[in-house]
């Protein structure tokens, strides 16, 4: 028994765990990497990206600074991706093209665009690590990394190229280091911080709300006022520094129709110290805000936002342990501690909550980064926060490689998602290799109409299907699969083929839906 215990205790050392966890965490987004095709948005960075090796390029995409595409395309240079010098469409037929029709490899280049995006996001639980680590202690520390490493939103976005959780784990980074300058080498830490939040800003503009609440935490840290111009002129040559590495001219032509703003956004937008594209493509963001778009929430279609859309999709893709953690962390978080780990994430999740696209919790990734270190706080009740630990690793570990579709079981696990929230919550295009593999083995031969919302293209996956809503509803007979948030907002023709086509006889991935439809009695 005390040799048993013995090596329970060696397993249980920090110097092991930290990289089991880490090395679990890599392996479970490698594989689920390698298993999706492209989401709707990856095509569009990827393409993106590859126009910065090739042409130095800074047109395509603008509405998004460039460090995340940079970032994707240190892993495409390694595939030396073709690109047609003459080719001049928008920039999603710019992703379909490097993808699909330039002789690329679809495969081999979305796994080397995710890959820089799973490292960066392996970093990211180091500093969830030390952050936690620096408020409690080691076994804290490892609670967080726990909470972070089995956390399916993390999962899901941490192995794909897209630019969410890099903006949020870059805040993270920055918060982090004033943190540590209230004890050591305050001046290297401050200027560390104004490089990582620079890369937040550098990634995506949603991180401007931040940018004054990291100053006041630089501030708190040190209580000197010359720290704030430290902090904000490195982040300013940071988002300067990237948009160079792409274009060392700047050779920036602003697009025929770029949106025209006024009031407070536009007064915002001129004093900005950045790049004229960066600020430009703060108008097209702004502008797209004015926008309305179509929303799904607990089987319910509607116009417009929710202002409470954001906290629902988080209580539904969030493991219950996770929720209990993350209550128990906001209790114990107190003092000055709680302005460096709970405001952060409550500022921008309410900035987030005002927003027009009521489209996934990725805009809210930020709420698990923060509350994985908030959570460390229940070390003080260690026997629970084991039990914590396991439970989320149960609920995560089950439904493995599905991370973009989970739900916890309050809501009836990944299966069920679709029926209380539809795109990057659960349908994201991701699951257009699977349908064909599915179709190969369960369906050959078979006639197959397919309304699918995605960036794919299925033709590269072996798929031949009609699109069923060019034709009467009566001619469409044999399988019918839809995509799960083409399902939740359905209307028009794909609605009554819907209605009329019974329940679902299959489903790929809990984001397709597989409908039978018969053929005409003779």
């Amino acid at each position: 028994m005390s040799v048993a215990v013995a090596r329970a205790k060696s397993i249980l050392q920090p110097k092991l765990l930290v990289p089991l966890l880490l090395v679990q965490m890599a392996i479970v987004m490698i594989v689920t990497a390698v298993q999706q095709t492209p989401t709707i948005d990856e095509p569009v960075y990827v393409g993106t990206a590859v126009t910065y090796l090739e042409q130095h390029s800074l047109r395509y995409n603008p509405e998004h600074p460039p460090l995340g595409k940079l970032i994707i395309a240190s892993g495409l240079a390694l595939a030396q991706p073709h690109l047609d010098p003459e080719f001049a469409g928008n920039q999603s037929e710019l992703g379909r093209h490097v993808l699909y029709e330039a002789g690329n490899e679809p495969g081999l280049l979305m796994l080397l665009a995710r890959l820089p995006m799973i490292v960066l996001t392996l970093l990211f639980g180091l500093v969830v690590f030390a952050f936690a680590r620096d408020l409690t202690d080691t076994t804290g520390g490892l609670l967080a990394l726990s909470m972070f490493a089995f956390s399916p939103d993390v999962l899901t976005h941490g192995s794909l190229a897209t630019l969410d959780l890099p903006t949020a784990g870059f805040l993270l980074t920055a918060v982090w280091l004033t943190w540590r300058a209230r004890t050591a080498r305050p001046w290297c830490h401050l200027a560390l911080a104004g490089a990582a939040l620079g890369m937040a800003l550098a990634t995506r503009a949603s991180a401007l709300p931040a940018l004054p609440l990291v100053l006041f935490l630089a501030y708190l840290s040190v209580r000197r006022w010359v720290v704030l111009p430290l902090v904000a002129g490195v982040a300013t040559v940071v988002v300067w520094l990237s948009y160079l590495a792409v274009d060392p001219g700047l050779h920036w032509v602003a697009p025929d129709n770029m949106p025209d703003i006024h009031g407070w956004r536009a007064v915002l937008t001129d004093l900005l110290p950045f790049p004229e594209p960066y600020r430009d493509g703060m108008r097209m963001q702004f502008a797209m805000e004015d926008s309305t778009f179509r929303g799904f929430l607990f089987g319910e279609r509607y116009e417009g936002a929710l202002w409470y859309y954001l906290p629902a999709a988080l209580l539904v893709k969030t493991p219950l342990g996770m929720l209990a953690a993350w209550i128990g962390g906001l209790y114990r978080t107190r003092g000055v501690a709680a302005l460096y780990v709970l405001v952060p994430p409550a500022l921008l999740l309410a900035v987030a909550m005002t927003g027009a696209r009521n489209y996934g919790t990725r805009y809210a990734i930020v709420v698990p980064l923060f509350l994985a270190v908030a959570a460390a706080g229940l070390v003080v009740v260690r026997r629970m926060a084991m039990v914590l630990v396991i439970v989320v690793a149960a609920s995560s570990m089950t439904t493995f490689p599905y991370y973009l579709p989970y739900s916890n079981e309050a809501f009836g696990g990944p299966s069920r998602t679709h029926l209380h929230l539809h795109d990057a919550n659960v349908d994201w295009g991701q699951d257009l290799g699977r349908l064909g593999r599915h179709l190969r083995e369960r369906y050959p031969g078979e006639p197959v109409w397919l309304v699918y919302k995605g960036a794919g293209v299925p033709e590269a996956y072996a798929i031949t299907a009609r699109n069923p809503l060019l034709v009467r509803p009566s001619e469409v007979h044999g399988l019918l699969v839809v995509s799960n948030s083409a399902v939740a907002l359905a209307t028009g023709r794909l609605a009554t083929l819907l209605a009329t086509s019974g329940p679902p006889i299959d489903e790929v991935g809990h984001s397709m839906s597989i409908y039978r439809r018969p053929s005409p009695s003779p």
